[in-house]
């Protein structure tokens, strides 16, 4: 139950109103003057204090600064019969939720006491989601302690506290989103927020005006004005997943943006000014995106400021035995179990390439501990036939026939799904889960012809 204390020197006053509070289920307490309710309302046990402006030897605004100053999670509403702008604007300026002018009904003072506690409330919720965050992507839980993941670790402790843009190359899987919220937890930003878009599960129509917002009228469907992603972020840091997946067309608006800090809604002229730290990754070779014209050259160098290359995990194999007991524990923990790994668990993936990456071998290891029965996880429990008899027989050089089965995977439902659309590129990305532009890009390395439509 919230709990609220009045400040008021004038005894009949200050039993009114804790009538008024206590009658609505309110815990309230008294203070007979300023000195008492600035020393009772900086110790933070009140959600919300009530103060009397015009008081003894401390007045309504010293007990406010008092208050703000030492606990600034608690509200405060100024009373007063001597209400003027100039006092009005110098409590809200001090900190103060509101202002209320005597005499006032019970229904005013209420609706007042009500938002200052809703506002309360919410505050408290971000500052406990922001440490939670923090404490979730602290630079410890970037697992690993080999030569690669020092070395990042030691350039994440340099980047973090500036705001030079960030790009982090790398395959699926080897963390790239977790190093981007690590940054940004690390930073001056990490009281906002971190908003991360996937550009490649947003389609070419919805991007911008998810992105920058729009206006009423502005299209079909959009019957009302609605801020974009990049006001929502505004103080904070913007995370640009799969970036090399956008059209050109959007890229030049995003070059646009980055240096004028600066959005205009689809369908408006008026630009409005937001202030954001640009982090964008992909798991593409930007250069060579760059000289088939399928990415601006512009926008590649005012990314590529500061360039975190993350490693596959068969760069730094000697993190996986750290990384599998760190999954481990997570999935032991969230299920409720005690799983353990099989001596033999190591050996055995000893010539595994994890394709997959970080994200792979944790799927892995909460798949074992979800299905496990006899306690202890084994090679089978993790590596299915035929892909485990490879990889612990070490045949073909390690890696190369389970590329193979990847790649005939990934041929047969491209191939399946291109029937199913019967040769329509679009539905069969859509059928996939991918963007056409991934779909291209993987037919032309497997090199599938269709006729597509």
């Amino acid at each position: 139950m919230p709990k609220i204390l009045i400040v008021d020197d004038q005894r009949n006053m200050r039993t009114t109103l804790a009538m008024m509070l206590k009658g609505v289920g309110y815990e309230v307490d008294e203070a007979a003057d300023g000195d008492e309710g600035a020393e009772r309302g900086a110790t933070g046990a009140f959600d919300l204090v009530l103060t009397d402006l015009r008081m003894g030897t401390k007045d309504g605004m010293e007990v406010l600064g008092a208050i703000k100053e030492a606990q600034p999670m608690t509200e405060v509403i100024v009373m007063t019969a001597y209400g003027t702008i100039e006092s009005a604007v110098e409590a809200m300026r001090l900190g103060a939720f509101d202002y209320i002018q005597k005499p006032f009904t019970e229904q005013e003072l209420l609706v007042k006491v009500d938002k200052a506690l809703e506002n309360r409330r919410l505050a408290g919720e971000v500052a406990f989601l922001a440490s939670e965050f923090k404490d979730r992507y602290r630079f410890e839980n970037i697992v690993g302690r080999s030569g690669a993941i020092r070395d990042l670790l030691g350039r994440i402790v340099r980047i973090a506290p500036t705001d030079a843009i960030v790009l982090i190359t790398g395959e699926s899987g080897t963390g790239k989103e977790l190093v981007a919220k690590a940054i940004h937890a690390n930073s001056r930003r990490c009281d906002r927020m971190f908003v991360p878009v996937n550009c490649a599960a947003i389609t070419e129509t919805l991007l911008e005006s998810e992105l920058f917002g729009h206006a009423r009228g502005s299209f079909t469907g959009a019957v009302s004005a609605r801020k974009g992603l990049f006001e929502e972020a505004h103080g904070g840091t913007f995370f640009f997943d799969e970036i090399a997946e956008t059209p050109l067309s959007f890229q030049a608006k995003l070059l646009r943006v980055i240096q004028e800090n600066e959005v205009r809604r689809v369908g408006e002229n008026k630009p409005i000014r937001v202030d954001v730290r640009i982090i964008a990754a992909t798991n593409q070779d930007l250069l060579r995106a760059v000289q088939e014209k399928r990415f601006r050259q512009d926008l590649y160098y005012r990314l590529n400021v500061a360039r975190f290359q993350l490693p596959a995990l068969r760069e730094r194999r000697e993190d996986v035995p750290e990384l599998m007991m760190h999954f481990l524990e997570k999935y032991n923990k969230k299920m409720g179990v005690r799983a353990r790994l099989h001596d033999g668990v190591l050996d055995a993936l000893a010539h595994y390439d994890f394709p997959g990456n970080i994200r792979e071998l944790e799927h892995m290891i909460e798949q074992a501990v979800a299905l496990v029965q006899s306690g202890t996880i084994t090679a089978d429990d993790l590596l299915p036939p035929p892909i485990g008899e490879e990889a612990r027989s070490g045949s073909n050089h390690g890696g190369r026939a389970l590329a193979d089965v990847v790649d005939t995977a990934e041929r047969t439902a491209i191939e399946g799904a291109l029937r199913e659309s019967d040769g329509n590129r679009e539905k069969a990305a859509e059928l996939l889960a991918i963007s056409p532009t991934t779909l291209w890009r993987k037919m032309t390395r497997l090199g599938i012809v269709f006729d597509t439509k």
